[in-house]
């Protein structure tokens, strides 16, 4: 609930930072004299911006259930089931967190957390990771997935994109607003945003949404990091971390539905916006502990 109170806080600190910033640059000014009210408008994109990422995050457990067609354990019917409940639940109680939910889901190796709270979350496991792996390897995978969860990653994960559809929303607007009062001046019959800001806004929104999508890209990046560290820190050691990263490095990723890529084991190595870094980069930040 703390994550979630910071969430709401940050959400009004956000909207204080752009109407300070514009009353300071005097861009207020201009654009309440030509009719635009700024104060609704960052009201507008607070709402558009969190509220997205806040029923996303929300919703992220049954949507994973659903988009994997996981099969969640509540009575563990074979071996291997029971290990990897017992397995969750210790790494779990270590981390200080509640039991999460266990599922697994059929597909090609990999794993994700979700969940709003850190006490309700759930944790996903294909068949090919449970298939592919020795057992040691699949609970270094799942103290990855339970550190991602004790760090409070989905709530921090919502925070940083809200932030980021929050400003993609209020500036493509009041760019579109500016350049469409330029080509404007003059035209004393206007009644209201033309065709400028029409199109100036959706180009801005495009260019500043790809921005932010970097920038989110990159705080994952870092939460990769910081849960394999964790995993390591659950596990006693680092080596079983190590070489499940080895393992999977050599193994096909598999594919998540692409709003929780973010959330699984393996992602997109490629650059700027891939969620995760290199498996390389990893080993090698996991050695140098």
């Amino acid at each position: 609930m703390k994550r979630i109170l910071l969430l709401v806080l940050t959400n009004l600190a956000v909207m204080a930072v752009l109407l300070i910033t514009t009353r300071i640059l005097g861009v207020d000014r201009f654009l309440t004299a030509n009719g635009l009210d700024t104060v609704a408008l960052a009201a507008f994109s607070l709402i558009i911006g969190f509220g997205g990422a806040f029923i996303s995050l929300l919703m992220s457990k049954p949507m994973a259930k659903w988009s994997t067609g996981m099969v969640i354990i509540d009575q563990p019917r074979t071996p291997d089931e029971a290990w990897l409940l017992a397995t969750v639940r210790k790494l779990a109680d270590k981390a200080g967190i509640g039991m999460p939910e266990v599922g697994i889901y059929e597909g090609e190796p990999n794993a994700f957390a979700t969940g709003a709270f850190k006490n309700d979350a759930l944790v996903g496991v294909s068949t090919g990771l449970l298939a592919n792996m020795t057992r040691e390897e699949v609970e270094a995978v799942l103290a990855h997935e339970v550190a991602h969860i004790a760090n409070g990653d989905m709530v921090t994960m919502t925070l940083i994109q809200g932030v980021m559809n929050t400003f993609v929303v209020f500036l493509s607007r009041v760019i579109g607003y500016v350049v469409d009062s330029f080509l404007r001046r003059g035209d004393s019959e206007q009644s209201g945003p033309g065709i400028g800001y029409l199109v100036t806004s959706i180009v801005m929104e495009v260019i500043l949404g790809f921005l932010a999508a970097i920038i989110v890209a990159w705080f994952s990046r870092q939460r990769e990091f910081r849960a394999d560290a964790g995993a390591a820190m659950l596990m006693g050691r680092k080596q079983p971390m190590i070489n499940a990263l080895a393992r999977l490095g050599g193994l096909e990723p598999g594919a998540l539905p692409q709003g929780m890529q973010a959330l699984g084991i393996t992602g997109s190595l490629g650059k700027l916006f891939a969620t995760h870094p290199p498996i390389e980069e990893r080993i090698a930040a996991l050695q140098a502990l």
